[in-house]
């Protein structure tokens, strides 16, 4: 955003934006804000300073890092507000990135962790009950060959 639009924004003249950004340009390195060229002016307003009512120096740019900077040197209410309410966010999205998920993704975190459980009881018991399983046909192959053993004895006999 340029210089002239984020006064207006903020509440202040674009000469005292301008003047609180020099006082403090340490807090406003090149990938916060820079100054654009004449030929960009030109691109942007198209019929010179018609549009822009006149200017001596072409205005700054502020990229979304300058532009919450700004919400913290300037001294309007309204740059007071926007700064309170950047702090809020901050603090709301490292509380939300900190803390237990709550609503439905920590219900479906728990329904999933339930099920997880579920499917290891069931697969726990298949695996009893095929172990049941060949032991009883292994018995039964068992008896069989023994009943067939005294059947052979038998015609022995």
């Amino acid at each position: 955003m340029l210089d002239r639009d984020l006064a207006e924004l903020y509440g202040v003249t674009t000469g005292n934006l301008n003047k609180a950004v020099k006082r403090n340009s340490d807090r406003f390195p090149d990938d916060f804000m820079f100054q654009i060229s004449k030929e960009e002016f030109d691109l942007i307003f198209q019929n010179g300073t018609s549009s822009w009512g006149g200017t001596r120096k072409m205005p700054y740019a502020f990229t979304e890092l300058g532009v919450a900077m700004l919400s913290s040197v300037l001294n309007s209410k309204t740059a007071i507000q926007i700064n309170m309410a950047i702090m809020r966010t901050f603090v709301a999205v490292r509380q939300s990135i900190t803390l237990k998920p709550t609503g439905t993704l920590a219900e479906l975190q728990s329904e999933m962790s339930e099920l997880k459980i579920y499917l290891d009881e069931i697969f726990t018991d298949q695996n009893d009950i095929n172990e049941d399983t060949r032991m009883q046909l292994e018995l039964i192959n068992q008896s069989l060959a023994e009943l067939q053993a005294n059947k052979s004895e038998k015609k022995n006999d």
